[in-house]
């Protein structure tokens, strides 16, 4: 499939230069690229929580004593 993207020029120059250097073409370096990303973000979301969570009132603080957490937990 056939695409076009608008690219800064000095981010062009550095991809080209970096495919230069690896003997391999521009759209051989952009398909590496893109199918390491995809393949991050995959095995990003490959795990599951088997931990308790606890839902926080206030996300992103959480003020528990260890009594707290050990009456939580049971």
């Amino acid at each position: 499939m056939r695409t076009t993207v608008d690219l800064p020029d000095p981010l062009f120059r550095q991809m080209k230069a970096i495919a230069a250097l690896r003997g391999s073409s521009i759209k051989d370096l952009i398909t590496t690229a893109i199918e390491s990303e995809i393949s991050k973000r995959q095995s990003a979301n490959d795990y599951s929580v088997q931990l308790p969570l606890i839902k926080s009132k206030h996300p992103g603080t959480l003020d528990l004593t260890n009594a707290e957490i050990e009456d939580l937990l049971t």
